[in-house]
């Protein structure tokens, strides 16, 4: 099956939650529209920025369900739909197709940790054949799982075996990797950027045209900056917007990261998402004012996403 290559850049939302930690799903159309205004393609729904792992299946479809018919025009969901149950994996694939979505995704489950690309393998055709319709994308984030697996082997492995496997989501350091397999097979494979700090090496070496990223939500304007700088050949703007990124991701750094830090950051932009879920320990309110007198500093304010 041959299925479009992402271009641009997809965000993966967080989920917005009320104060006692349900589900909120008011504020996706604005959030939607928010994103596809500056300059986002699609979003990732219930992934790691999601925290998808401490969501039930059933608000995991609501959640899916919520962004479909919110997406404007051309704005792409994909869903992903991991589990520590690949059961439930398949039945969240065959409901990501049945309401629309545009595509699937998985990274490796937590526990129990996968430790060959077969084991691997079996899991991705599980829950592909939930619809195998769709495109599915490998969620390569080793750091949170600990299923360092060699990329190139699992391309060589689905290969002409999982016939929806689009390609991967690349969350890892290695730009030898990444080019190895975007050059495997002519290029049959998306590969999907993952990292915010390192777009620009990506572009340079890798040739990546697409990327899923979680620091989109609020500095989506500067990320995109990057990729339209370097294709017009300005290398010493596109330099600039990426340090301005890495900026932007030192200081989510020293808040607890992207999935605290940053959904917090998305109150101080304009749109309250609300706390994460235990285990996660959210920010304090000095904390907060702490962290918004940090990216001042930084003039992120006049940079970041605007609605």
């Amino acid at each position: 099956m041959k299925f479009e290559k992402i271009e641009g850049l997809i965000d993966a939302p967080f989920t917005p939650m009320h104060p006692n930690g349900d589900i909120n799903l008011e504020p996706i159309p604005a959030y939607a529209a928010m994103l596809k205004a500056n300059g986002l393609k699609g979003v990732f729904v219930n992934g790691s920025s999601g925290e998808g792992y401490m969501l039930t299946d059933d608000e995991r479809k609501a959640i899916a369900e919520a962004w479909v018919k919110a997406a404007p025009e051309g704005f792409k969901v994909i869903v992903h739909v991991g589990s520590c149950c690949a059961r439930s994996s398949h039945e969240l694939a065959r409901h990501a197709k049945e309401i629309g979505a545009w595509g699937i995704g998985a990274m490796a489950p937590p526990f129990p940790k996968i430790g060959r690309v077969e084991e691997l393998v079996k899991y991705i055709e599980e829950i592909a054949s939930g619809a195998p319709e769709l495109p599915f994308y490998y969620y390569h984030i080793p750091a949170f799982n600990g299923a360092y697996l060699p990329m190139l082997d699992l391309l060589k492995a689905v290969d002409g075996r999982v016939d929806n496997f689009a390609g991967i989501k690349y969350t890892f350091e290695s730009m030898y990797e990444y080019n190895q397999c975007r050059k495997y097979a002519d290029g049959k494979y998306d590969m999907l950027h993952g990292q915010d700090e390192t777009i620009l090496p990506c572009l340079a070496m890798g040739g990546a045209r697409g990327g899923i990223g979680g620091t989109t939500n609020y500095n989506g304007r500067e990320l995109t900056a990057i990729i339209e700088a370097w294709d017009r050949g300005d290398l010493k703007a596109a330099r600039e917007h990426q340090d301005f990124a890495q900026e932007v991701i030192n200081v989510i750094c020293r808040y607890r990261g992207n999935i605290v830090g940053g959904k917090r950051i998305m109150k101080l932009i304009g749109l309250d998402l609300g706390p994460n879920r235990i285990p996660f320990r959210n920010l304090t309110d000095e904390e907060e004012e702490a962290m918004r007198k940090e990216l001042e500093a930084i003039d992120f304010f006049s940079r970041c996403n605007k609605f």
